[in-house]
């Protein structure tokens, strides 16, 4: 998703899509540990993408 995507959201839909992908940075960071991920690249795009979300929170708020 980019930023204009995200602001599209609403606040709970925002929450939600966070919880989401913190989730999912948590699983390829297991996934890493454990030897199984094969694309290492999808960890810096959630990374951003979190970022991405976390900014649009910060400068909309609500």
């Amino acid at each position: 998703m980019n930023a204009k995507e995200f602001k599209a959201l609403d606040a709970e839909a925002r929450q939600k899509e966070l919880a989401a992908m913190l989730r999912e940075q948590f699983n390829l960071r297991m996934q890493k540990a454990t030897g199984q991920l094969a694309n290492t690249s999808n960890l810096k795009k959630v990374r951003r993408n979190i970022a991405r979300l976390r900014t649009v929170m910060n400068q909309k708020p609500g």
